[in-house]
């Protein structure tokens, strides 16, 4: 879930991926050697008619610039300092207060409905495509044929990704032939992977109609249902930066080897501060958490985060992306 700003700076200097082992180069991916196999599941599960996955498959074409992008990440290539750049800036903050402005009572509806905060959601809409304004320019079915039978490493995710989409035409009334998306084939405003387009998009606007690719108000109400379903505390805190406070050899590495290790909070406030990492908010000492060490613009930050920003996590499994969707919702919240 990628801005194209990110996509474009990191292209030009990607490798190519042709070398990788068990990437295709038949002339369709109908004619594929893992293709078959997909077809039987496809048919068999009543997903999808066979002669009509045959036709769609044999249009999808294989995109190299996505093979290049999925294989240096903005997540994994940048520091903090930089990534923050490309998210939290004033020109991102007012246009997210102009889309507040005009969609003001949804925003407040999603936000007493599920619990989570307005400028949370507003934030996601940010980083995710700029409140709408790039929605991807990849066929969806190109995107997902490709990782899905020419990228290895996750060829297996994609081509569940690829079955989920075949869904979306019946469910959701996309044209699967021509919907576009990411280089990761996740739709619309807020960037859903067809799987999660299935089991947390909501019609939030009672027109009978699930629509996140036109529909900034489901695209909304969805957001916050995919918070709420992911254990999203209202009310409370997410992150804050700490202080470390250097002690003894042992705590020293101790501490070394939880930073950045995990996601998903296993370690108690306290017991980072027991190890000299402080947080520089009146976090509850039983409260679950986990550590960061970023390399931000002026140096090492150390970070305390709840289960809150585990939760961000879950929209994209990076702590980069949960540090801007939390800084720049700071950011949206003073001035909403």
């Amino acid at each position: 879930m990628i801005k194209a700003t990110i996509r474009k700076a990191l292209l030009a200097g990607s490798a190519l991926l042709l070398t990788l082992p068990g990437i295709s180069q038949a002339a369709s991916y109908a004619e594929h050697k893992e293709f078959n196999a997909f077809l039987d599941e496809v048919v068999s599960e009543g997903i999808y008619p066979k002669d009509q996955l045959i036709q769609l498959m044999q249009s999808a074409q294989r995109q190299e610039s996505i093979l290049k992008a999925i294989a240096r990440p903005a997540e994994k290539t940048l520091t903090w300092g930089e990534y923050r750049k490309i998210f939290v800036t004033e020109s991102r903050i007012n246009k997210g207060i102009e889309f507040y402005k005009k969609h003001r009572a949804t925003f407040a509806k999603a936000a007493t409905e599920t619990g989570v905060p307005e400028e949370m959601i507003l934030a996601i809409l940010g980083v995710e495509t700029r409140y709408g304004q790039y929605r991807g320019n990849y066929r969806v079915v190109d995107a997902l044929a490709t990782l899905g039978f020419d990228y290895p490493p996750r060829a297996k995710f994609f081509r569940k990704q690829l079955k989920q989409y075949l869904y979306l035409e019946k469910e959701a009334g996309i044209d699967i032939s021509k919907a576009k998306g990411s280089y990761a084939g996740a739709m619309g405003f807020p960037q859903f992977i067809p799987s999660s387009y299935r089991h947390y998009a909501v019609d939030f606007d009672g027109d009978n109609v699930i629509d996140l690719v036109n529909n900034p108000v489901d695209a909304i109400g969805s957001i916050a249902n995919y918070f709420k379903v992911h254990g999203w505390k209202k009310g409370e805190p997410v992150t804050a930066m700490a202080s470390y406070h250097k002690k003894n050899t042992s705590d020293d590495a101790r501490l070394k080897s939880l930073l950045n290790k995990k996601l998903k909070p296993t370690h108690t406030v306290k017991e980072f501060a027991d190890l000299g990492l402080v947080a520089e908010a009146p976090f509850a000492p039983t409260e679950k958490a986990t550590a960061m060490k970023l390399t931000g613009a002026e140096g090492d930050e150390y970070w305390i985060g709840l289960t809150n920003f585990y939760v961000i996590t879950r929209y994209n499994h990076s702590r980069l992306y949960a540090m801007a969707v939390y800084q720049l919702s700071q950011a949206l919240k003073e001035k909403m």
